[in-house]
């Protein structure tokens, strides 16, 4: 359900008064109606297993490894890393190589159309022209998303939250990957406000997903025996590589690419400590692995790129003079002019209110296109697909006529500066004369009728001037624009957008600075930070833009406005709304985890987050209690125990057969899951077998209660009572017993969904008249066959099982996950589920007994705040 945002007055429109949470949400909530109708984190997301599981046949791999070996395995591991970043300097290559293509072509019939039809009087030829490259170019763009949804807009918030450890379904697929490499270069080469760099950040991430595995869903019969990288946790390494060559290939910023593949995406890094002095040791060795990974692979997408486009562009084979898909020149004041400056302390001024204003433009961006996205989820998105791709021609056809009405109604001559420099000679060869003498262009047209980066090297580096009538409504309808295409079922990218709308604000501002009131300014760096206050106040980059903005422009002396610049539009901006990426994974319903949690949140638990309706499997249990349990619950992971002290002696030999039916139950059969939930509700988060202890060796005599107390009840309520007196025929229900409510459950480990089913589908298992010994033993290279597409438990066929047959499910399980204690506080439980990358993680109580366990779900910001909710009215 969705519900209205409080705290941005331009989305207060979309709330709508019919809709309710949900019975589930309301419990959670207290069964009060919050006020900020926001999307709640959706429960379907399944996280990924980042933690390493450490069991039986895993450490067979471990005792096999020598020096040897181990070297062989990194070796394997950084020649993956070049591969991926090769391939993405080729994919990269590939794109941009088609985009000018049918760029060129399409401004070169429509300019010629024009030149003629502007005496002969026949314009509307040109305007259809130009709508017919357009539209049938996002046309095919539209229908590629239709073929694989998940490869519309940037890519980015999708491999944020893999990165942030949540599956999304299809996101790293070869066709992802083949949708959205082809539909962005007809996106871009379709006249729309978008840019390519987000998505072939997305291209890059599936390549370093997909590269490494040597097989392929898609393709069922491209699949090698390459025994190498089956876990989530090594495809999290090279997708991290291979968003960070995407950088690098657009930006051509290696160092950039590396710090945003960090900043965005890993779990492990601390984002705060960023802008302060590392001084802990074992700090800088943990990540100097990880980043000389990812700078490896960034360096090796740059200059494959570098290296072909430098020999198509320049047939200068062997050299690397085009840096990246986005190149935003050399600043440099002209030859001979002393007074010349790129910017002063007094600029700093300025920057600091462009940052300002930026940060406030960018939040009303954020927040009108959250409004676009909520009205595409309500009114479009439930319809027939087709409609997906009649909102995207009808957003081609309004632009296309924007542009061609604006450049032909609303431009203005200007004159035209000399060429002084070879720099200044690329900048006149893109200017449009429409309409205008030799010596003069028409600016509007020069801004419209060229490719994006054309239009921001014209306001980085053109002497001449724009119009202050030009620029303010260039910016007014790309603004628009380009905040209504953000969103549509296309592959989009907002990099170049932002830079383009942003650097015609800062344009803006120099024209008003230098013409208006004469001061010697260059214009062009005023357009760069203004660039980087609007892109900053829009997506709440700070590190990696800072260094990704300085290697575009290649002059190190931009680090320190720019770093202000940016900081000052992320404060401002996030005064109001969130980043646009962080407001679409939202939208999703994306359980993502923050960096940190409140302080305020500490005043949680353990026991008071997690889940105590358990579902668990006993060390050795039959088959058809395996197959019921996989098939009537959702969960992903079972805790496996035993019920009493005495067991754990017989478990740790492996040759006892815990019955699966409840031991203590005579008058009815019932489920694990029922039964443990009474056991949860009764008993909370105390350390049960203490509790029973204390219940049977009881001999006092006690006065009885007075009438209608009930005293088990009061004695739960007494949260820091260790020992409460208790007696059997004082229980709520009189066939429940104390054995039922206080049993101990001894905690060993934790069996994943996918293990049994395995477990299962191989056979592995035993006659309940043999030892566990005659078990079949499975290696890690057979649990992980089938790795990432594990089969499913309605695969499996019941005729070829023995429902008597017994599953010894210890070799497989993780004998020591991380646990926590029910008294831990949040900011740790938090702490250590974030940085670990845990998918579960139980809550064992000082006897070793586990009472409830904690996924991504719990840890989630708005189920936090129920918490907290309901802790204050509890207290």
């Amino acid at each position: 359900k969705m519900a209205c945002c409080g705290n941005c007055f331009c989305c207060q429109c979309c709330c709508r008064e019919e809709e309710t949470r949900t019975p589930e949400e309301l419990t959670i909530l207290g069964e009060i109606r919050d006020e900020e109708d926001e999307i709640l984190p959706r429960k379907d997301y399944e996280s990924l297993d980042y933690d390493r599981c450490i069991n039986e046949p895993y450490v067979e791999i471990l005792e096999g490894m020598d020096n040897k070996k181990t070297k062989k395995y990194e070796a394997v591991r950084w020649m993956m890393v070049f591969a991926i970043g090769v391939t993405v300097g080729l994919v990269g290559l590939f794109v941009d190589f088609f985009v000018h293509l049918f760029t060129k072509i399409k401004f070169s019939v429509v300019g010629d159309s024009v030149e003629r039809c502007s005496d002969k009087g026949c314009l509307p030829l040109s305007l259809l022209e130009l709508l017919a490259f357009n539209m049938s170019f996002v046309f095919i763009a539209s229908v590629l998303v239709l073929i694989e949804p998940v490869a519309a807009g940037s890519g980015i918030p999708e491999i944020k939250s893999y990165l942030n450890g949540v599956k999304i379904p299809g996101i790293v697929r070869l066709r992802t990957f083949l949708c959205k490499a082809a539909g962005v270069l007809f996106s871009v080469a379709g006249g729309l406000f978008v840019g390519k760099e987000g998505p072939m950040i997305h291209s890059g991430a599936i390549v370093g997903a997909g590269l490494p595995q040597f097989q392929s869903i898609t393709f069922k019969r491209i699949k090698f025996d390459f025994p190498y990288f089956r876990s989530d946790r090594d495809k999290r390494d090279f997708v991290s590589a291979g968003a960070a060559a995407g950088v690098a290939a657009a930006f051509g910023a290696p160092i950039g690419g590396t710090l945003f593949s960090l900043e965005e995406g890993s779990s492990f890094w601390n984002q705060a400590l960023t802008w302060k002095v590392v001084h802990n040791h074992f700090s800088v060795s943990a990540l100097l692995f990880c980043l000389l990974f990812q700078l490896f692979c960034s360096m090796s997408a740059t200059f494959t790129l570098n290296f072909f486009r430098s020999g198509i562009n320049f047939n200068k084979w062997g050299s690397f003079q085009l840096p990246g898909l986005l190149n935003f020149g050399e600043f440099k004041c002209p030859d001979g002019d002393k007074n010349c400056h790129l910017w002063t302390a007094v600029d700093l001024a300025f920057f600091v209110l462009m940052g300002v204003v930026g940060g406030l433009l960018g939040a009303l961006f954020n927040c009108m296109n959250k409004g676009l996205a909520k009205y595409r989820i309500r009114h479009i998105h439930p319809k027939a697909k087709f409609m997906r791709v009649l909102e995207s021609l009808l957003v081609a056809m309004v632009t296309t006529v924007v542009i061609f009405a604006a450049s032909m109604l609303l431009g203005e001559c200007r004159e035209l500066s000399s060429p002084t420099t070879h720099n200044t000679t690329d900048i006149n060869s893109t200017v449009r004369q429409f309409f205008c003498t030799n010596k003069t262009y028409n600016d509007m047209a020069t801004l419209f009728f060229n490719p994006q980066e054309a239009a921001i090297h014209q306001l980085f580096h053109q002497d001449g001037t724009f119009s202050p009538v030009t620029l303010s409504v260039f910016f007014l309808l790309y603004f628009l624009l380009a905040c209504w295409t953000y969103g549509v079922s296309i592959p989009s990218g907002l990099f170049v957008p932002s830079l383009l709308c942003g650097a015609a604000f800062g344009r803006l501002v120099a024209n008003i600075l230098k013409v208006k009131l004469g001061m010697a300014i260059y214009p062009g760096t005023f357009a760069l930070i203004g660039a980087a206050a609007f892109l900053g106040g829009v997506v709440r980059m700070t590190i990696s833009l800072t260094v990704i903005l300085i290697e575009s422009t290649n002059e190190i002396t931009y680090g320190l406005p720019i770093m202000i610049t940016l900081m000052i539009a992320k404060w401002t901006g996030d005064f109001f709304n969130k980043g646009i990426y962080d407001i679409h994974i939202q939208l999703r319903g994306v359980p993502l985890l923050e960096w940190e949690t409140e302080v305020e949140l500490d005043k949680l638990t353990a026991s008071d987050i997690m889940e105590t309706n358990l579902t668990y499997v006993y060390p050795h249990t039959r088959v058809q209690s395996l197959v019921s349990i996989l098939r009537t619950t959702v969960y992903h992971a079972f805790p496996v125990v035993t019920e009493n002290r005495q067991n754990e002696r017989d478990f740790m030999k492996g040759n006892i057969l815990v019955s699966n039916n409840i031991r203590f139950k005579k008058s009815s059969v019932v489920t694990r899951a029922g039964e443990q939930r009474r056991r949860c509700q009764s008993m909370k988060s105390y350390p049960s077998s203490e509790l029973r202890n204390v219940c049977d060796e009881q001999s006092a005599v006690v006065e009885p209660a007075e009438e209608g107390e009930d005293l088990l009840q009061q004695m739960l309520e007494r949260r820091h009572a260790p020992y409460p007196n208790l007696y059997p025929d004082q229980s709520p229900s009189e066939e429940w017993t104390m054995e039922e409510r206080f049993r101990p459950l001894t905690f060993h480990g934790l069996i994943l969904r996918s293990q049994l089913v395995n477990l299962l589908i191989r056979g592995v298992c035993y006659a309940e008249n043999q030892s566990s010994a005659t078990q079949p033993r499975l290696s890690y290279a057979e649990m992980t066959e089938d790795y990432p597409r594990y089969p499913d438990i309605h695969d499996l066929d019941l005729a070829l099982l023995n429902p008597r047959m017994i599953v010894d499910v210890t070799p497989y399980m993780n004998p020591c996950p991380y646990t926590v204690s029910p008294n831990t506080r949040i900011s740790q439980v938090f702490n250590l589920f974030r940085t670990m990358g845990l998918r579960h993680l139980p809550v064992v109580n000082a006897v070793g007994e586990i009472v409830g366990i904690i996924t991504r779900h719990n840890l989630t910001h708005e189920f936090l705040v129920a918490k907290l909710r309901q802790h204050y009215i509890t207290v």
